[in-house]
């Protein structure tokens, strides 16, 4: 696809305020100077505006501003300056977004209700069409049913605000990038709003033959037709035309030397495929809705709900490294076995989720939020397949000589239903201690007649003991259904899996001596059941238990002077069975951001900006060898001047252009960091 260049406007970055208040999606931020955004509240930890300093969780809230200044072109881009959090965990990928958070891999939200029910059968969501991101460690399938044990990223989008602005920006970068963004937003009149958020994207990547084109629509519109009543109608077309900058490049040959051909090394960014016929082309159709109602100060009502139609076509290549990852090449040195697969992949998705929220006290110290809801949530997924093997020359392949294959024939669906019941109190003690209980039941089913059901529970508490010092202790359980049956070894399968479930006891302490300033420590344990082991003599079982432990602290700071600093560090220690095929994460994770504004002459002004992000080595184990992978650091650079409705901005991330591996793994296969991606923006706002 040649992206067609169309005009889209664009809506306001942030209006100066001045005062606290809470933004058109819920969230309650305080801007205490034109360029200084601090969210003090969020949604995603007790599906109610709670105060940050409030919830016995930490949740990470990251927004638009801030992580479009990091650079970031992707959504797992947006997570990489948070603690806890890996990003890019197999470096960039065109085809899915990837994050880990606390060892783990986390699961993808939009909106409170779950994005992403398979891979390879969706293209990526955009983080243009997002007002934040945010980030709930640890277990939370009280609040959102299954879920990763490790935590969840959800993505908020951007809705219709009651006033009229907006912004039109012009990008050109690395590997001949041309984009137009825009975000328009429209006050109809005093109760009604439009906005529309969009993207247009020619661009080419660092691996030959892959492009990254896009183009992202996304209209909405709210109407309160009552001082009680809010409305909230969102849509979004997006098309990815693409492929995949994961090569899955053998371990041998690239990380390790060929022993058998010395000379011979394969670059990092090399391309192993068949121009025009490998490719990630995919379109999502997406339309909800939401409704809040309040029937007095003590009830109010949310209704949400959205559909997903997701096409995608995904062809590849990629060498056969696994078959004997210490060797994989022939004799010569040279031959490997090359593997195509060709794939077609429809997804459909109905999420709801409907809760109401009493507000009361019981006493004159007790102030209650009980929270009562039921959410449910649909999904297809279709596939159909054809693939090929052939042995060719990897350090010289023949493109034109490569065999291709198109699917054909009924593709084979698999669907899932979860209904969930859910039931949360937040209680309020003397303004200064705040208890959450919470409870869930849910069922899950499957179209190969797998039955699921889960009962989890979550207990925390919060107080704040003077100077803005607020110790938590909280515990989280989760679940996750897992589908197919044990493997017996010998070509029969045994019974069906059961959900992994697990538990954490979380301890830390909040400061937050001013509204400038937060402060989060915490350490945790988490306890993983049920994992899959995958046996050195073949099949599976299923008894795996995995221990992770580990401490955070993230601390973010602004200075008088528009002087705005974050700093984070994660470590996290796994523990698990042999051969259950987990590939170690890195035990160390550190990131540092800041920014710093300048008057300049005629009121305009400069914004310079920097940050480092660090990943500590991390291990990969399989029954024949181990592969350490070595520690990487990068830098992030922003440049930017503001002047009248003018924004000039230049963008860079891996700025020192380190070369390295994201991650490579015992199986046999590596996969590269992004190499240095340099951005120049001219944006007008209005």
């Amino acid at each position: 696809m040649k992206v067609k260049w169309i005009a889209l406007g664009g809506a306001a970055i942030m209006a100066s305020c001045h005062t606290v208040a809470y933004a058109a999606d819920g969230a309650m931020i305080a801007d205490t100077d034109q360029d200084s955004i601090i969210v003090t509240a969020a949604t995603t930890g007790s599906k109610t505006d709670t105060a940050l300093v409030e919830l016995p969780q930490p949740i990470k809230v990251i927004t638009s501003e801030q992580y479009l200044s990091q650079g970031a072109i992707s959504i797992s881009d947006t997570v990489k300056y948070a603690a806890g959090v890996l990003a890019n965990p197999y470096g960039r990928d065109t085809r899915v977004d990837g994050f880990n958070v606390r060892g783990l891999d986390a699961l993808q939200f939009r909106d409170g209700m779950r994005d992403i029910f398979s891979y390879y059968a969706s293209i990526t969501s955009d983080p243009y069409n997002f007002s934040r991101v945010e980030i709930l460690r640890g277990p939370a399938s009280v609040l959102f049913g299954q879920g990763s044990i490790g935590g969840l990223v959800n993505l908020v989008s951007k809705t219709p605000e009651f006033r009229t602005g907006g912004e039109l920006n012009l990008v050109y970068g690395s590997y001949d990038r041309k984009e137009i963004m825009g975000d328009v937003n429209v006050a109809l009149a005093d109760n009604l709003a439009v906005r529309f958020v969009g993207r247009a994207r020619d661009a080419e990547t660092y691996v030959d033959h892959v492009p990254d084109d896009r183009v992202m629509f996304a209209p909405s519109i709210r109407w309160q037709p009552t001082p009680d009543t809010d409305i909230v109608l969102t849509g979004l077309y997006q098309e990815d035309d693409t492929g995949s900058t994961s090569q899955f490049l053998p371990i041998v040959g690239t990380f390790l030397p060929n022993t058998a051909y010395p000379q011979g090394k394969l670059g990092q960014y090399a391309f192993v495929g068949k121009p025009g016929w490998d490719r990630y082309n995919g379109r999502s159709l997406q339309g909800g809705g939401s409704i809040t109602h309040s029937f007095s100060d003590a009830i109010k009502v949310n209704l949400k709900a959205r559909y997903i139609d997701s096409d995608l076509e995904y062809n590849t290549h990629y060498a056969n490294s696994y078959a004997n990852p210490q060797n994989p090449f022939e004799a010569d040195g040279r031959t490997i076995g090359l593997y195509a697969d060709a794939s077609d992949a429809k997804m459909n998705v109905f999420s709801t989720d409907n809760n109401f929220q009493f507000n009361f006290n019981t006493g004159a110290t007790l102030e209650h939020k009980l929270l009562v809801g039921i959410d449910y949530s649909w999904n297809k997924v279709g596939k159909r397949y054809a693939g090929g093997y052939e042995i060719i020359d990897l350090y010289d392949i023949d493109t034109d000589a490569l065999l291709t294959y198109d699917p054909s024939g009924p593709y084979i669906y698999e669907s899932q239903k979860q209904l969930g019941v859910y039931v949360q109190d937040q209680i309020r003690l003397y303004d200064r201690v705040s208890v959450v209980l919470g409870a869930r039941r849910d069922r899950v089913t499957g179209s190969s007649g797998q039955k699921d059901n889960a009962t989890t529970f979550r207990a925390g508490i919060i107080g704040e003991i003077g100077a803005g010092v607020s110790p938590f202790f909280s515990y989280t359980e989760s679940f996750l259904p897992v589908a197919g049956r044990i493997d017996n070894g010998d070509g029969t399968f045994g019974a069906p899996y059961r959900p992994q479930t697990g538990t954490q006891y979380e301890a830390g302490v909040k400061w937050q001596p001013d509204i400038n300033t937060l402060v989060t420590a915490t350490v945790f344990k988490i306890k993983e059941r049920n994992r899959v082991l995958y046996l050195a003599a073949g099949g599976t079982a299923q008894s795996g238990v995995l221990d992770t432990k580990g401490f955070e602290i993230e601390a973010s700071h602004t200075l008088p002077g528009n002087f705005e600093l974050l700093a984070n560090y994660g470590y996290a220690k796994l523990k698990s069975e042999t051969n259950t095929s987990l590939d170690y994460m890195p035990r160390h994770t550190a990131s540092f951001w800041t920014t710093k504004t300048f008057g300049l002459m005629d009121e305009a002004q400069l914004r310079l900006g920097g940050g480092v992000v660090y990943s500590g080595k991390s291990v990969s184990t399989s029954s024949l060898w181990s592969i350490v992978t070595p520690a990487r650091t990068t830098v992030d650079a922003l440049a930017e001047i503001n002047w009248n409705s003018w924004r000039f901005a230049l963008n860079a991330t891996n700025l020192l252009n380190n070369e390295y591996y994201a991650s490579c793994l015992a199986r046999g296969d590596c996969f590269v960091g992004a190499p240095r991606n340099v951005m120049g923006t001219v944006g007008f706002r209005f």
